[in-house]
């Protein structure tokens, strides 16, 4: 399933749109805009797929999604049989990073929405107290108009932004994404786990090219990362697996082998203890339950 690129404001004419979704099921493709976008579902259920990752949703969730993050929310099978009691309501608030002027991002005052931002890259859920606190303000925001908007957009980046009660939705792989700076003494590793990670990396190899013995790679490597170089590598590999499987028609065998995977085996073992599925059931998850 490839993800369609989409643009939201612009079809809306506005830099931020605020949007009650009441449908009998969510209809809106795999697809990914330049937009932000802030999602609080408050009925239905069944399946989202943010970046990489494949997680069950009910009333309650709430997700924050960076610009063009591919995502896609898929109601169980149940909700395309015209149940009259059973929809899928949402609250989505779209906004153009735009919206406010470089000189804005620029402020010191400003710094925390930018991490925001930053993380909002890899999608992150809300939950908690601050959970609570912005499905309230995404309610009244859906009253607001004109200058009052842009304000109660701002109240709800505040709380987002200072808020611990995040979690990251894809893995740190995905996509690539390089979250460490450029002078980091381990850009050059992660640069070249995301180069090769369809090659054999022996821990000799990433060792030297961090220009350290394995040992204190490893050691540095778990201190950066909270986790083995192992892990990370086969979450860049398995990150990649999905993107085969949602966007070609490559077969399992032929996916394993351009992620790095010797065996079936054992790229399906480690395909399901990182995505709780396995790579067939993964593939039939991300397809849209009304193309089946």
């Amino acid at each position: 399933m490839k993800a369609l690129q989409t643009e939201i404001t612009n079809a809306l004419h506005s830099y931020i749109a605020v949007i009650e979704r009441d449908e009998p099921y969510s209809k809106a493709p795999f697809h990914f805009h330049p937009e932000l976008e802030l999602v609080f579902i408050q009925e239905g259920y069944g399946k989202r797929i943010i970046g990489d990752k494949l997680d069950s949703f009910s009333a309650g969730d709430m997700v924050f999604l960076g610009s063009n993050l591919p995502h896609v929310w898929l109601n169980d099978e149940i909700f395309y049989k015209g149940f009259a009691n059973l929809r899928a309501k949402a609250i989505v608030v779209y906004f153009n990073k735009e919206v406010f002027s470089k000189n804005f991002y620029e402020l010191k005052e400003s710094s925390k929405i930018n991490e925001l931002f930053t993380k909002a890259g890899r999608g992150i859920k809300i939950i908690g107290k601050t959970q609570k606190q912005v499905a309230d303000k995404m309610q009244k925001l859906t009253k607001k108009k004109n200058f009052d908007r842009i304000i109660g957009l701002l109240e709800i980046l505040n709380t987002l932004s200072t808020s611990n009660e995040v979690e990251y939705i894809t893995n740190q792989g995905y996509g690539g994404t390089m979250l460490q700076s450029k002078s980091d003494r381990l850009s050059e590793v992660y640069k070249h786990i995301n180069n090769n990670y369809f090659n054999d990396i022996s821990l000799e190899d990433i060792s030297r090219i961090a220009n350290l013995t394995p040992t204190a790679f490893c050691r540095l490597f778990k201190q950066r990362t909270n986790r083995h170089f192992v892990e990370y590598l086969n979450e860049v590999r398995i990150s990649n697996a999905c993107r085969f499987l949602q966007e070609t028609t490559l077969n399992i065998s032929e996916v394993a082998f351009q992620c790095g995977y010797k065996t079936l085996s054992n790229f399906n073992k480690i395909f399901k203890k990182t995505t709780g599925l396995s790579p067939k059931e993964y593939r039939v998850k991300t397809e849209p339950e009304i193309q089946r």
